[in-house]
């Protein structure tokens, strides 16, 4: 059964349709790669997945329920967490702490599930830190020194630094260390390497292979075919809102609409005369 199940999803802005009629399954431990040119609806897609946005038709099914109209709140309980095309973090708040913020959905002793007067009960309990709040957090903060340990020294020295004040490629990869700190079933990651240099590439495309090599579920949108095709169980190829490929990276990377997609029609045209 798929952890991920997505039929016909659809959605309109003032008449344009940025995604039409869309299918896809994940297995777990997949790495599905999504990719398209500008404007072919890919974030759109994960937008709808993520429910930051709501489709005009369609289902969205994720570890066998039905969240099509779930909000991001719920589907964070659940296990699934996104990245963004432009990294987002709280500038002003510590590398440790935005990594805190991650683990959100899975605090027990200082976030008690409690009808109407959990938020209440939540106050106090900081204000308190009884023995048990105290352990919690001590647990989930040596939790974030060891999953930082994944991108090498970038980010351990800087866990007490406010996020501003890190580099571009250091504010990717603690959005990335955030995300993974909700222990996701599922990540959706929209273009991790934007941005960066080819050294910075390279670096960020070890940490995906890590993650897959842990068994990490990942729907994966990046622009960088060579990171796709080396990283890629399965590629999706979108273009005008619509799936116009859909196999192994090396097949769908030669495709004529995947071709004609990105390079155009006399590129196109180049190409078949030259093979």
């Amino acid at each position: 059964m798929a952890l991920l199940e997505v039929r016909g999803l659809m959605r309109r802005f003032e008449g344009v349709t940025a995604v039409a009629a869309m299918d896809l399954d994940v297995t777990e431990g997949e790495l599905l790669s999504i990719i398209g040119p500008n404007g072919a609806g890919k974030t759109t897609l994960f937008n709808l997945i993520s429910g930051i946005d709501r489709a005009d038709a369609g289902t969205v099914r994720f570890a066998d329920r039905d969240v099509t109209r779930a909000s991001p709140e719920r589907l964070a309980r659940l296990g699934l967490a996104r990245t963004f095309q432009h990294g987002r973090v709280f500038a002003n708040l510590s590398v440790r702490d935005n990594l805190l913020i991650g683990a959100h959905t899975r605090l027990h002793r200082a976030r008690p599930a409690v009808p109407v007067l959990g938020p209440a009960l939540e106050l106090l309990l900081a204000l308190i830190r009884p023995g048990q709040v105290q352990a919690e957090e001590t647990n989930l903060r040596a939790e974030a020194e060891t999953l930082v340990a994944l991108f090498g020294d970038r980010l351990l020295p800087r866990l007490d630094q406010p996020a501003y004040s890190l580099s571009y490629a250091n504010r990717r990869r603690l959005e990335i260390g955030r995300a993974l700190m909700l222990r996701p079933r599922l990540l959706l990651m929209d273009e991790p390497t934007a941005g960066m240099n080819e050294s910075e590439t390279a670096e960020m495309q070890q940490v995906v292979a890590g993650l897959k090599a842990r068994g990490q579920t990942i729907v994966l949108i990046e622009h960088k075919l060579d990171m796709v095709m080396r990283l890629s169980d399965r590629v999706i190829a979108m273009d005008d809102g619509r799936r116009i490929a859909e196999g192994p990276p090396q097949t769908v990377r030669n495709d004529p609409a995947v071709v004609e997609a990105y390079l155009g029609h006399h590129a196109l045209g180049r190409t078949e005369a030259g093979a």
